[in-house]
């Protein structure tokens, strides 16, 4: 395939080193002009048609240094960065032409799946390469979730279980937890909604979290019966309380947390009648015992396996938050536990996240493979501190890329999805441009000249930004919406702004505000939105 590349000078060094090792016969065309994002489709057409009227099209040279006519192209590709749709150059020239990505860097990849690729003359190429592994990453999930055949089968298999209806195994996606901590103490409307927002960040089941120290399994029924009403996920009871294990499993949740040494003789008949799995702990807190070696955690949760005889079990070593007892010691643990048991492990990521200082991200991202690696099933965790907003979700997405990690039997890397918040993939190739022209070192304005046309109380709700309107203290309108753009346009058209600064003050603002929206952080008008590390 003969393609042509328009680019300008910046960028034009790397656009030919990408396009070196590719199969097709690439032609790059440099316009006169600094940088390739000023483009326009206008101007990359006269640009064209003075090369075919004034040299006959032959200086434009392919890669290896050989000419060619322009007719005799099957694409042209320009850069991604340029804002407008540049199918007005396939219709001048008859070629068809297309948006390459907005990174030089990633023309190669481009140029790689071109042939496969539905590309567009108005959204850039790498955000569709994007969006094509995405969709097979998913669709690959999406098939292995459907096949019937498959999924009786791989339950035959001591290493997996059904909870509720939700396959839970060594050979399935790692499942996620979510626990509505302290759940008794919640309204309906407020349980409810806590669920259904751990459902829509995709946990696969969902935790009634207990109030220690205290028995209330009167609410239990209600709970229960509530959740299991309006979500399509399994449910399960987060208490060692004897009576609110059973009177949850009485209301028909899917699984109990947790059975140990102290608790599992008045309940186990229940649970054995009822066929509801449990998870087992290795410990005896109605004594105040917890096992203190790796030897010990491994011997008394096998101990208790054989006592829970005729119910599926999923395993919790318990993990360890860093420097308490041990992490390393509890992820030893339950390595040597699997390398012993074929039973269905449980990873408690939230004992770690909770008791770290740390964005979640990250952390979650890489317990996510240790327990991959260690063939957990169940990842469980709250999202009971700021820091840990978003957990659900990112264990959702971990677990998914862990999964794809494992099938294909490669590093969890370029697997079509990713946990990449704060930074990107690659470094951007900073192409300096030498500009003669005065420098000014900018400062700001102390001095604050109010706007005549009133002043924004700006604020972050769930989902959307909310932008007060006062005028001499009074609120006179509200504007919302889902970006910075949507509030700041319909603030321009109501002509509620009339200063220049008052304009861009509020720009940034605005900006501000959705970013926190997004990632789930405070916002304070008027205030940083990130701080220094130290």
């Amino acid at each position: 395939m003969k393609i042509l590349i328009v680019t300008g000078k910046l960028a034009s060094k790397l656009v030919k080193k990408e396009s070196t090792k590719s199969e097709h016969d690439i032609y790059v065309h440099v316009v006169d002009i600094p940088i390739a994002a000023f483009l326009t489709p206008s101007k990359i057409v006269r640009e064209l048609e003075n090369l075919e009227k004034d040299q006959g099209a032959q200086d434009l040279k392919n890669i290896h240094g050989r000419g060619f006519n322009l007719k005799s192209m099957d694409m042209i590709l320009t850069p991604g960065l340029i804002r407008k749709d540049v199918s007005f150059i396939e219709e001048k020239t008859g070629i068809p032409t297309y948006k390459g990505p907005k990174d030089a860097a990633d023309l190669r990849i481009v140029l790689e799946m071109v042939e496969k690729l539905e590309l567009s003359s108005k959204t850039p190429a790498d955000k569709l390469i994007e969006e094509e592994l995405r969709k097979r990453a998913l669709k690959l999930i999406e098939d292995f979730e459907a096949d019937t055949a498959m999924r009786k089968k791989l339950l035959e298999k001591p290493e997996n279980i059904l909870v509720g209806n939700l396959p839970v195994g060594e050979d399935f996606p790692m499942r996620v937890l979510a626990e509505i901590a302290n759940a008794p103490l919640l309204s309906p409307e407020e349980l409810l909604k806590r669920a259904e927002y751990f459902v829509k960040s995709g946990a696969n089941m969902v935790d009634i979290g207990m109030v220690a120290g205290e028995t209330l399994a009167e609410k239990i029924p209600g709970m229960v019966k509530l959740l299991k009403e309006n979500l399509d996920v399994a449910v399960s009871i987060d208490s060692l309380n004897p009576v609110e294990i059973r009177t949850a499993v009485e209301a028909g949740v899917d699984m109990v947390l947790s059975l140990d040494h102290g608790n599992y003789r008045e309940v186990l008949p229940l649970l054995q009648e009822k066929h509801v799995p449990a998870v087992i702990l290795p410990t005896n807190y109605s004594r105040g015992w917890v096992p203190k070696t790796i030897e010990e955690r491994v011997e008394s949760i096998e101990r208790l396996r054989k006592k829970c005889n005729g119910i599926d079990v999923i395993a919790d070593l318990v993990l360890d938050p860093i420097n308490s007892s041990s992490i390393v010691d509890s992820i030893i643990a339950c390595r040597r536990f699997k390398e012993r048991n074929h039973e269905p492990l449980f990873f408690g990521i939230g004992n770690v996240t909770e008791l770290l200082d740390t964005d979640s991200v990250g952390v979650n991202s890489l317990l996510s493979g240790i327990a991959m690696e260690l063939g957990a099933s169940v990842l469980f965790t709250p999202e009971e501190s700021g820091k840990t907003i978003g957990s659900v979700k990112e264990l959702a997405v971990s677990s998914k890329m862990m999964f794809l990690s494992k099938k294909r039997g490669s590093i969890p890397k370029d697997l079509g999805i990713n946990l990449l918040v704060f930074k990107d993939k690659r470094k951007g190739n900073l192409i300096k441009e030498r500009i003669d022209v005065p420098v000014f070192e900018g400062s700001i304005n102390p001095k604050f000249v109010r706007d005549p046309a009133g002043s924004f109380k700006i604020m972050v709700e769930e989902d959307h930004i909310k932008a007060v309107h006062y005028l001499r203290t009074k609120p006179q309108i509200v504007v919302t919406g889902k970006t910075a753009k949507e509030v700041y346009d319909e603030i321009i058209k109501r002509g509620l702004i009339s200063r220049m600064e008052h304009g861009t003050y509020l720009g940034v603002e605005l900006e501000k505000a959705e970013i926190a929206m997004k990632l789930g952080k405070n916002y304070v008008q008027d205030f940083p939105l990130f701080k220094k590390f130290l």
